[in-house]
Order: C-alpha cells, then sequence, then structure tokens
C-alpha cells in the first residue's frame, strides 16, 4: 500500500488482525470490501504519531495522577448517578462509546448496585479492540451490553451509492455516515426513555467546555455527565485504582476512539479529539450525538441515510436540578 517513491519506514497504524468490518453487523462482507488493507492505514513511523503509537508505556502510567480533589469528583459523580437512578429508575440509560470514560461510568454503577442499564451502538466500523469489550464488562459486572445497530438495508444502500469510505469524501457525506450508523441508532436506543448517561468531561475540546453536570438534550430528555469536571488524570487514576478494564488501544495513543477508519492516534500535545475525523480542517469533531446548547445538529446529506429525523426541537439546556 506504499505510494511509489515514499519510504518503506511506514507502519500499519493499530486496527486488529483483521481490519475493520464495514458491513451492518453480521451482514455478508462481499458487497463491501475492506477498503484500507487487512493492516489499516499507514502512518509514517517517523512522524510524531507514528513515534506515539509505538511507545512502550501503557495509556495509565502516562496519565495517571492523583490531583487535588480527586476524591470529591470521584464522590460527586456516584451522588449524581445515584440521583439519575433514583429519579429516572426504568426510564435511564448509559450509553457508551466505551472509551475510558464510559468504562469509568460503567464501573461506578456496577460498583455501587444502582439500575442503570449499559448501552452501546455498534456501527459495523468499530475496532476489534472495542468490540472486544463487550463481552469483558458482560462477565467483569454481570451485566447484559445493549448493542444497538444500523438499519442492514440503509447501510447497504448508502455504500454501495457512496463507496465504503464515504466519510473521506465530504463532511456533508461524513455527517450522512454518522446519522446512519450514530444518530439513527440511539434514536432507538433512547426510545421509551426520559434521561441518559454519558461521558463527556469539560476538557476533551472547546466544544464540551460549557458543559453541565446535568442538562436537557434537545428532545427534552434529561442528560447526566458524571465526569464533566475530571481531567484526564482523574480518569486513568480512577482506571489505575479500580482495574478498570479499558480499551488497549488507548495504549497506542488513541486519546479518543470512534468508528476505525475515522480515528488514529494522536501525538504528545496535540488535542485530545485530533485523532477524529483529522482531515477536516475546520468545524468540531463531533458526530452530533452531543449537540450542545445553540448549536444545532448536522445536516445530513439529501438521501445520505436511510432513515428519517425527527422534528428539531429547541437547543439543550442546562437545568439546575431535577425534576
Amino acid at each position: 500500500m506504499t505510494a511509489p517513491g515514499r519510504s518503506q519506514a511506514l507502519i500499519p497504524e493499530p486496527l486488529g488482525g483483521e481490519g475493520f468490518n464495514v458491513t451492518a453487523p453480521g451482514r455478508s462482507q462481499a458487497l463491501l470490501p475492506q477498503p484500507l488493507g487487512a493492516e489499516g492505514p499507514l502512518v509514517d513511523a517517523a512522524s510524531p504519531v507514528g513515534a506515539a503509537m509505538h511507545c512502550p508505556t501503557t495509556a495509565s502510567a502516562r496519565h495517571a495522577r492523583r490531583q487535588p480533589g480527586h476524591a470529591e469528583r470521584v464522590a460527586a459523580a456516584v451522588r449524581l448517578l445515584r440521583e439519575a437512578s433514583a429519579a429516572h429508575g426504568g426510564r435511564i440509560v448509559q450509553a457508551t462509546s466505551l472509551g475510558v470514560e464510559g468504562m469509568v461510568i460503567t464501573d461506578l454503577i456496577a460498583r455501587h448496585g444502582l439500575a442503570i442499564p449499559v448501552a452501546t451502538l455498534d456501527t459495523g466500523l468499530l475496532h476489534e479492540q472495542t468490540l472486544a469489550l463487550i463481552p469483558r464488562l458482560e462477565q467483569r459486572y454481570g451485566i447484559r451490553v445493549e448493542r444497538h445497530s444500523p438499519a442492514p438495508e440503509a447501510l447497504i444502500s448508502f455504500v454501495e451509492r457512496h463507496g465504503a469510505l464515504a466519510m473521506r469524501q465530504s463532511v456533508a457525506l461524513r455527517q450522512a455516515c454518522c446519522e446512519l450508523r450514530k444518530l439513527a441508532p440511539m434514536r432507538r436506543l433512547l426510545a421509551g426513555r426520559d434521561a441518559w448517561v454519558t461521558g463527556l468531561r469539560r476538557e476533551q475540546s472547546e466544544h464540551r467546555r460549557g458543559i453541565a453536570a446535568r442538562e436537557l438534550d434537545a428532545d427534552g430528555r434529561h442528560k447526566f455527565y458524571p465526569l464533566h469536571d475530571w481531567t484526564l488524570e482523574d480518569v486513568w487514576q480512577y482506571v489505575a485504582d479500580h482495574d478498570v478494564p479499558y480499551n488497549e488501544l488507548h495504549d497506542r495513543h488513541y486519546e479518543s476512539i470512534g468508528c476505525a477508519p475515522c480515528t488514529r492516534a494522536v501525538a504528545p500535545g496535540e488535542d485530545q479529539r485530533a485523532g477524529r475525523w483529522w482531515w477536516e480542517q475546520q468545524g468540531p469533531r463531533e458526530c452530533g450525538l452531543h449537540a450542545r446548547p445553540g448549536q444545532g445538529r448536522p445536516t445530513v446529506a439529501a438521501g445520505g441515510a436511510g432513515e428519517p429525523r425527527p422534528r428539531e426541537r429547541s437547543a439543550p439546556r442546562q437545568i439546575e436540578a431535577i425534576s
């Protein structure tokens, strides 16, 4: 896969031994070949990202630090989860991408015996390392993780029309891919529920800097951010303290992990979300799942996704107490 004249000092970005699956879960891959080859996209070994990927230290060793106020932030997260569970019993869910923040929240929920089910989106493009976390979670905590996937026929139609790497062609097609693989399944995940928990943190990006502990989302559901004021060091200190399972790609400098073709390792000093949709030069590195107050959801290209979207509502707003 190396271009003529390019240095052979190129290394495969670690997507797992068999690359990633571009089809809907359980569907044949005959129609949709793996577009990046069995070893994934190539990264220059001499680049900062390439050097970071092969740094031998673990993510926990790099980041875990017991900072002032850590215990208080953990206790506050537990209180928020208890309040959310009590106020929305049977109608609340943790929606996790299986990143390290989500793993910490799942551990908090299980450790304190809270009745909050755990659910994730299986987009059909996740790394093998991400999917491998699901049975580990289920065994470790004695739970069943809900999996919500794209509508198979809509997914096949989209890839036939636009190609397996449509997200690289334009922002509009990337947003359409996110709508199909993430936003539409998320609407099904949240159907019949009036509250959800997620792992966003203020320091992850400028786009997320203003989040409060709780808000109302664009559809009027209560949305809880137990880790809103945690630092990256807080997250990894909790992982180290409680031996929380996490995605091994974090050890390879994947700070934020999404779909395989849309995620790369980040170099030291880069923004934590710099590895998401890195070919897009402007705009927030977001898929639309976490629209912030005053910011609408992405506009989806006509015909881009195969499921209708509900009527847009007002932007999310912060709330001071659970009603």
